[in-house]
């Protein structure tokens, strides 16, 4: 297994090969604009550095967000245009399950029970997902949302938090309790793989958006005849 895993939904910019028990290469870039420009060179330097080509891929695994509109498409299109040139699969993983395993791998003890994955969904907004903790791993207990901070603050209070929106908004949230701030897409192919491993069925790389684009096609003009 060779595991190509791509992931734009956050600041991050975010390449990681991965096969099946560990991470052979990742590159990761924050810039919240510039997906598109930093994501095809992130390929290239992941292959080179574990000694690989498109042909030794055997799947692409694409994080589906939720995230903005125009970097998460860019992430989702990259990995269907290359999964479709190489003839293999492309599997979709939630970004926020991936920032959510990163912590409990990085510190399990400190996320208690259950926990907040909360991202910057701008417009003084943020993604969200309450996971519960268990011996083998996160669990997330519903579907992911996009609020404003203040609105979920009564929902969420007291839990640990993962993710930016904890950081953009502290005065409506939790206790940080450090790790990933962006998701990273080596944990996100751990992830992948591991589910794989326990013959669970991944989704497909279809984005969450959650809400319409910021930018929207002008409506038609009426013709106004004389």
């Amino acid at each position: 297994m060779l595991l190509l895993a791509i992931d734009t939904a956050t600041s991050a910019i975010t390449v990681a090969l991965h096969d099946g028990d560990r991470v052979l290469a990742e590159s990761n870039m924050l810039d919240a604009r510039r997906h598109g420009e930093y994501l095809s060179p992130g390929i290239a330097h992941v292959l080179a550095q574990a000694g690989r080509t498109p042909a030794d891929v055997s799947a692409v695994v694409a994080g589906t967000g939720p995230g903005p509109f125009t970097g998460l498409r860019i992430g989702l299109v990259t990995a269907r245009t290359f999964a479709f040139a190489c003839g293999i699969p492309v599997f979709g993983v939630c970004s926020l399950d991936a920032l959510a395993h990163q912590a409990w791998l990085e510190n399990a003890p400190g996320l208690g029970t259950s926990c907040v994955v909360a991202t910057d969904a701008r417009r003084k907004e943020v993604y969200w997902a309450r996971y519960d903790i268990t011996d083998r791993g996160v669990v997330r207990t519903g579907e992911p949302m996009v609020s404003k901070a203040a609105a979920i603050a009564d929902e969420v209070r007291g839990l640990p938090v993962i993710g930016r929106g904890a950081v953009l908004y502290p005065d409506w949230f939790g206790p940080r309790v450090g790790g990933p701030l962006d998701v990273s897409a080596g944990a996100m192919a751990g992830l992948a793989a591991q589910r794989l491993a326990a013959g669970e069925q991944l989704s497909a790389a279809e984005p969450m958006y959650l809400r319409r684009p910021d930018a929207m096609p002008l409506p038609p003009r009426k013709l106004v005849l004389p």
